[in-house]
């Protein structure tokens, strides 16, 4: 296991970032690697963004004394896990709970042992993992992707058609602050949220996948009047701090992980940027 640490940056402090200071500071290039769990720690809500690839042995996600500062890794965080290569597992304390393509569980706080298996080393499994700290014990929770709440937004027209996937979220799981989701777009369409917004009572990561070999994705962030631009390859991951907007167009279709953290798990808490203000 390989862990990687961001410190937290001023807004008038990254004005002033040249293209490499952006990427080195916001930008999680390296997730997935064959046999590999790769994990970075934010002090952006203190979150950990990883990617836990397994071929023909099992991998366990280990604590790290240094950054997260307990025995095991989960003894005050909560885990997001989504699957979004082949078929795999993930064990939680021993229960093997089976992930097919973008599905997802939920891994409370108090859990000792997570190990991930994919059920093929010819097609393996590519766990994405975004855990918060927590303050409460919940439930283990699989969340099928055929059964998750769905919203389908945009249109053509502004081409942003796109299903909202509703995964870790409370309508449907109960966790302490951490809310994840999907976005996939329609053939033909490139835009994520936009009209953007901001939103300074939380932070959000974005994972971009689905993406093929020569395609992007050119994430925007920044403030509403001086945004940035982050080039995003498939499987690479932004963070997102809360005095940032967080938009994207790709160069063709993409799929997107949002996940979430801060002082509410309120999906809609947002604060609207008029395109007028953008420059």
């Amino acid at each position: 296991m390989m862990i990687d640490v961001r410190h937290v940056h001023h807004q008038e402090a990254a004005r002033g970032f040249d293209t490499e200071a952006l990427r080195r500071n916001y930008l999680v290039e390296r997730l997935f690697e064959p046999g590999m769990v790769l994990l970075t720690y934010s002090h952006v809500e203190r979150f950990v963004i990883g990617g836990a690839t397994p071929i023909t042995v099992p991998l366990a996600l280990e604590s790290d004394k240094a950054t997260i500062g307990s025995p095991n890794f989960l003894d005050r965080r909560e885990l997001g896990v989504f699957n979004i290569g082949g078929a795999g597992k993930v064990s939680v304390d021993g229960v093997a709970h089976a992930l097919g393509h973008r599905d997802a569980i939920y891994v409370p706080m108090g859990t000792k042992e997570v190990l991930f298996t994919s059920d093929s080393a010819d097609v393996p499994a590519r766990f994405y993992l975004l855990s918060t700290p927590a303050h409460a014990r919940h439930e283990t929770k699989v969340v099928r992707i055929a059964q998750t709440k769905k919203m389908l937004l945009g249109e053509a027209a502004t081409a942003n058609r796109r299903t909202i996937y509703q995964m870790i979220h409370p309508d449907v799981v109960t966790s302490c602050q951490l809310v994840m989701g999907m976005t996939q777009l329609d053939e033909g369409n490139v835009w994520n949220t936009m009209p953007c917004h901001v939103h300074d009572r939380r932070s959000e990561v974005y994972l971009y996948f689905d993406l093929m070999a020569d395609a992007r994705v050119i994430h925007l962030m920044g403030q509403p009047t001086e945004t940035r631009h982050i080039v995003v390859a498939d499987g690479q991951a932004v963070i997102s701090p809360p005095w940032s907007i967080h938009s994207g167009c790709g160069t063709r279709a993409y799929t997107f992980i949002w996940g979430m953290g801060g002082d509410n798990i309120d999906y809609t808490d947002m604060d609207m940027v008029a395109m007028d203000q953008l420059k």
